[in-house]
């Protein structure tokens, strides 16, 4: 091959993405951009992408615990590596990986991605990064192997088993592929039964925090080890911050005591202690979470429970996998009597949903569309000798601020008509036992006589609304045309975020 020939097949490989380039590192993190990107995810069979915005504050509080997890990494010689990529300056990456927020974490396997779910301190990345590169359980041969390994975590979960055959084997290996949060390890060994003081077929989860260790009991299924760590995985009482919200929201306990505090003030650690003291009978099935209500970035989850900064301090239950249903306790006492009361109760079923409602204002009646509030949305709407159309609106909603002055005008138009009410409620701010509302605005039509409720799905234009109206809720009850709504993760207080 001639000099020239050369230089061509040079130009063309750099042309192609054949030429590598150094990728610069920044605290053990690759720095990538478009120019290297195919490269590092090409040339590493197993890295973890950051999207992130310098301005976000997630990423601020990500940051040294990402550099911790790299270094974590190459302390063990692993071939994993992490990567990050600045999504503002690099739009056009964060488009084709389709980055809708910060920080958005992406694996990929030998340039394959898929979404990163786990926490967002090292040891949860490590643990994550581990759990998805290698067996569910790290084989434990000597004494040694198993200290270092509980060292390494705050959490750590060790099965002592002579035969990896058994039913019970079978069951933890099974609990440990489908856990990506903590190390799951294994071991046959005599010298680290006697070490630990275990028994073959034990199952032992290791902490840096509360008891110390804690020993799996009753029947070793694949849902009760799983149950059994997500129980005793985090702290009696978890603080509300940046680094433990994912674990609280996306664990797998749904049901969740929050205690409204002031940390700083003398209750803070009274109502914490008395929490404490009754809150392990309860921790496979309800999570004890301290809420600082001083922080700012906090303001949200109260205005989402309707609360105010003068009635902290105070205690609530939510239920996540029931519409977000919420319960308040029948006193503002905080002891250990009360909370233990509430909680029992709760889980008993001997609790009613606490709604949210505003006032109902004295002129509520007084313009063309009514105001309604959870306190007088069932007289009014349900009143069988009146046609009404109820707008579900939220005060943050861009739909509903245009709807608003058409909507005015067909109160206007049927305001004289005896038979027919107009009216709209803030479903922000009021909650329905029996109507549960994801998109705004939601246009409902409720007609005297009977109990049936339509959704109007109609263009919302003033001829469009009057129409549904006249004709009893026929003509608009199907889809003439697309319809653009506002979901409840558009603007509004994001639950994913409480």
């Amino acid at each position: 091959m001639n000099l020239l020939s050369a230089f061509c097949l040079i130009a063309t490989a750099a042309s192609l993405g054949w030429a590598s380039e150094e990728i610069k590192s920044d605290e053990g993190v690759l720095v990538l951009t478009k120019s290297n990107f195919k490269q590092a995810i090409t040339d590493n069979e197993f890295i973890l992408v950051e999207f992130y915005a310098p301005w976000c504050g997630h990423c601020k509080a990500l940051a040294p615990e990402y550099v911790k997890a790299a270094k974590a990494l190459a302390d063990q010689d692993s071939k994993i590596k992490l990567g990050k990529v600045d999504a503002t300056e690099e739009t056009e990456l964060a488009e084709e990986h389709q980055v809708r927020g910060y920080p958005t974490l992406k694996f990929f396997r030998n340039g394959s991605p898929i979404d990163y779910n786990g926490g967002r301190q090292a040891d949860d990345i490590v643990a994550w990064l581990l759990k998805k590169t290698g067996p569910p359980a790290k084989e434990i041969k000597t004494v040694e192997e198993a200290k270092e390994f509980i060292d390494a975590s705050n959490v750590a979960v060790i099965g002592f088993f002579k035969d990896q055959t058994t039913d019970k084997a079978k069951a933890f290996l099974a609990a440990a592929a489908t856990i990506d949060d903590y190390p799951f390890g294994i071991t046959s060994e005599d010298s680290v039964y006697k070490e630990y003081e275990a028994e073959c077929g034990s199952i032992v989860l290791f902490k840096k925090f509360d008891e110390g260790k804690v020993l799996f009991e009753g029947e070793a299924t694949e849902k009760n080890i799983k149950k059994f760590v997500a129980g005793n995985s985090l702290p009696l009482i978890v603080e509300f911050n940046h680094e433990t919200a994912q674990k609280i929201f996306g664990g797998d306990i749904k049901s969740h005591l929050l205690l409204f505090l002031n940390k700083g003030e003398d209750h803070f650690e009274k109502v914490s202690e008395a929490a404490r003291a009754v809150a392990k009978p309860f921790k496979e099935q309800v999570l004890f979470v301290t809420i600082d209500a001083g922080e700012e970035d906090h303001q949200r989850i109260l205005e989402f429970f309707g609360m105010k900064k003068e009635e902290v301090p105070a205690a609530r239950l939510i239920k996540l996998e029931e519409d977000m249903a919420k319960y308040k306790p029948e006193t503002d006492e905080l002891s250990s009597e009360s909370i233990k009361k509430f909680v029992e109760d709760f889980l008993a079923g001997k609790l009613k949903q606490h709604l949210l409602s505003q006032d109902l204002p004295e002129d509520w009646d007084k313009e063309a569309v009514k105001v309604l509030v959870a306190t007088n949305f069932d007289s009014v709407v349900f009143d069988a000798d009146k046609d009404v159309l109820v707008e579900f609106y939220a005060p943050w909603c861009g739909h509903c601020k245009q709807l608003a002055p058409i909507y005015d005008k067909v109160g206007e138009h049927f305001k004289d008509d005896k038979s027919v009410v107009v009216a709209k409620i803030d479903a922000t701010a009021n909650e329905l036992e029996h109507t549960k509302i994801t998109s705004f605005p939601t246009l409902k039509f409720y007609p005297k006589g009977g109990n049936n409720v339509i959704e109007y799905n109609g263009p919302r234009t003033f001829e469009g609304l009057v129409k549904f109206i006249e004709s009893g809720g026929v003509d608009g009850a199907g889809v003439d045309e697309p319809v653009e709504e506002e979901t409840e993760d558009d603007d509004s207080p994001r639950k994913d975020e409480l």
